[in-house]
């Protein structure tokens, strides 16, 4: 499986086989230009959409004609597992809801946070144990900020941590950058690169936390 951080909340995530799932995809030039990521280049097979924001959902600019995951189901061979969250700390009242999902593919199990605005309640985090990848935001603001991120890390333990949605040169929201959550963990890998390649058996045997440069 590859690996590859976009920009913001998107990932490329790419099988073995060679499906490639796009996350989050966000609208270059959105939000009266603070969204400054290009275009993601990338033909899309699986699009999951954690919520309805510009910088999370804009589908109509992948190319190809992907199948669009909102809630749980099975597409391609693929179980995606989808745990209603919220995109604030007030069940939603500020921002709305948010979709956490969590899927398996060539032996690894990942989960992407979208814009989790809280800690998971115990029955969301029971859904999240064993998970291998975690793609988790950590700029604070309208998600989980760089504490309460590093308290989820700890709580469930996985092999290989890729913070997402903080602030770079290529966003104008008022986040946080990467080093507060960075400041918090241990077993920090500045990896200089976008895009990863893993495997199962070569995964960590403790957490690591890997941070990658953005592609677009």
């Amino acid at each position: 499986m590859k690996i590859k951080w976009n920009g913001h909340a998107s990932f490329t995530i790419t099988t073995d086989s060679g499906l490639k799932i796009i996350t989050d995809p966000y609208e270059p030039g959105g939000f009266g230009g603070q969204v400054k990521y290009a275009p993601i280049p990338d033909t899309a097979d699986v699009v999951l959409v954690s919520h309805d924001h510009a910088d999370h959902n804009y589908v109509q600019g992948l190319k190809g004609s992907p199948l669009v995951v909102r809630d749980s189901q099975e597409v391609k061979g693929i179980k995606f597992t989808a745990i209603p969250a919220y995109h604030d700390p007030n069940k939603g009242a500020e921002r709305g809801k948010n979709t956490i999902f969590v899927f398996e593919a060539d032996g690894i199990k990942l989960a992407f946070l979208g814009d989790l605005g809280h800690l998971p309640e115990p029955q969301q985090a029971e859904k999240l144990k064993g998970v291998d990848v975690l793609l988790i935001p950590v700029g604070g603001t309208f998600t989980i900020d760089a504490k309460q991120a590093s308290e989820l890390v700890e709580m469930l333990q996985p092999k290989i941590v890729i913070p997402m949605h903080y602030k770079t040169e290529k966003l104008g929201f008022p986040i946080r950058p990467v080093d507060d959550f960075l400041s918090l963990c241990q077993n920090v890998k500045r990896l200089e690169t976008s895009e990863i390649e893993l495997k199962k058996e070569q995964l960590p045997a403790s957490t690591e936390i890997w941070v990658l440069n953005y592609a677009c």
